[in-house]
C-alpha cells in the first residue's frame, strides 16, 4: 500500500509492501507537484512490483536451473565438467518438465530422488542432487522461491555399484607378460596399459606424459597435467594434490624407451591423435582375453583398483598408497578402497591370530 505526505517541496510517497518472506520493503519518492501525480507513481510502482513477483513465480524449474548454471558455472568451469551439469538438465527436463520452481514441494523431491535411486549408485546421485541443491539455494537468494524443498529428504540408492573387479598377482603378470609379447613402437595404446599397470595412474594421466616429465636417472614420473577428451588438450587437474612425483623401476621406463623413435613430445601420441578411452578398453580387452583371464567387468580404471591390491599385498603403507593415487587424503583412499582394505584386514587378522596361538 502506498502513503502520502504533504511537503514543502511537494508530494511525498512511501510504497510499503512484504515480500515472500514477510519482510517488509518500502521505496519513497517525493517532489511531486500533486498527489494526483503521486498516486499515479504508486500506481505503477506497484504493479511493477507485482509484475516482477508474478514472473518470477511463474518460472520453470528448468529454465532458472539452466540460467543458473549458464550465469554461474558455465564461464568458470572445465568443458568436462559441463557434462555433470547437461546430465543434470536431462534428469530435470524427464522428472520436472513443464512445473513451476515455486510449486515443487519436499514430497515432490523426495519421490524424483526415490525414482532415480533405482537407477544409479551413491556416488553418482550425489553427483547429481549436488548441483540442484546448490540451485534451489540461488534461487531462495532470488527470491524465486521462499523454501528449500531439498532439504530433510534422503538419497535413495537401492541400486549398488559392484566392487570393481581387480587382478590377483598371478593375473596381472600374465597381463604383463601378455602385453610385453605384443608390443610395437608403432601401436602405443598397448603402452599405455602397460603404463597403468606398473604405476596406477588415471587414463587422462597418462595420455599427457611427455618425455619431459620422465626422470631417467632417478626413475620418476612427474604427474602435472591430465588430457581432455572433451576439449582435445592438456589441462591442469582438478586438486592439487593430483600433481604428484611417483617411483617407477627401471623396467617400465626401458619399455617406454622404445616409442622415442616416433618422433612426438606426447609420448603415447599415436597416427589418429591421443588414444582414446573406447580404444584403450577394446585393446584390454584384447589381451585379457589373449592371456586367458576371465573378468567381463573389467576396464582401464579397473587397472587402478588392479595397483592398488598388488600394493597392498606387498604391504604397503596405506599413506604412501594415497600418495601414489593423487589422492587429497588417506581418508579418500580408505573409502574408494574400502573392500580392497577390509579383503587384507581379513587377512592380517588370520595372521595376528596365528602369532598369537604360538605364543
Amino acid at each position: 500500500m502506498a502513503s502520502y505526505r504533504k511537503l514543502k517541496s511537494g508530494w511525498k510517497v512511501t510504497i510499503s509492501q512484504r515480500d515472500e518472506n514477510g519482510k517488509l520493503r518500502q521505496t519513497s519518492k517525493q517532489g511531486f507537484a500533486t498527489k494526483l501525480e503521486a498516486r499515479r507513481y504508486a500506481a505503477t510502482i506497484e504493479q511493477d512490483i507485482d509484475g516482477v513477483k508474478k514472473a518470477k513465480q511463474d518460472t520453470l524449474f528448468l529454465d532458472y536451473y539452466d540460467q543458473w548454471v549458464d550465469t554461474y558455472k558455465r564461464p568458470k568451469v572445465q568443458a568436462s565438467t559441463m557434462i555433470k551439469y547437461r546430465a543434470v538438465h536431462n534428469l530435470i527436463k524427464d522428472n520436472f518438465a513443464g512445473v513451476k520452481i515455486q510449486d515443487i514441494t519436499r514430497t515432490d523431491y523426495q519421490r524424483f530422488l526415490n525414482r532415480i535411486g533405482q537407477h544409479y549408485a551413491k556416488d553418482s546421485i550425489r553427483i547429481f542432487t549436488s548441483p540442484i541443491k546448490e540451485c534451489v539455494r540461488s534461487a531462495i537468494a532470488d527470491d524465486v522461491i521462499v523454501k528449500d524443498f531439498t532439504q530433510q529428504t534422503e538419497m535413495i540408492y537401492g541400486y549398488q555399484r559392484r566392487d570393481v573387479e581387480y587382478l590377483t598377482i598371478a593375473e596381472i603378470k600374465k597381463l604383463a607378460q601378455t602385453i610385453e609379447q605384443s608390443l610395437k613402437p608403432t601401436r602405443p595404446i598397448p603402452y599405455v596399459i602397460y603404463t597403468a599397470i606398473y604405476t596406477g595412474m588415471r587414463l587422462g594421466e597418462i595420455a599427457a606424459l611427455e618425455w619431459s616429465d620422465i626422470d631417467f636417472d632417478k626413475r620418476t614420473i612427474s604427474i602435472t597435467k591430465t588430457w581432455s577428451s572433451v576439449t582435445h588438450e592438456a589441462k591442469s587437474p582438478k586438486t592439487e594434490s593430483s600433481n604428484r612425483v611417483i617411483v617407477v623401476n627401471k623396467h617400465l621406463l626401458d619399455v617406454l624407451l622404445q616409442l622415442k623413435d616416433n618422433g612426438h613430445d606426447m609420448i603415447f601420441k599415436t597416427l589418429h591423435g591421443m588414444p582414446a578411452s573406447r580404444s584403450v578398453n577394446v585393446s584390454l580387452r584384447s589381451f585379457l582375453k589373449k592371456a586367458g583371464i576371465n573378468k567381463s567387468g573389467y576396464h582401464f580404471h579397473s587397472l587402478r583398483h588392479s595397483h592398488v591390491a598388488y600394493l597392498l599385498s606387498k604391504g604397503v603403507d596405506l599413506y604412501a598408497i594415497s600418495k601414489r593415487l593423487g589422492h587429497k587424503d588417506m581418508t579418500i583412499t580408505a573409502k574408494t578402497y574400502a573392500y580392497l582394505i577390509d579383503e587384507y584386514k581379513e587377512k592380517q587378522d588370520q595372521q595376528i591370530v596365528k602369532a598369537i596361538d604360538e605364543i
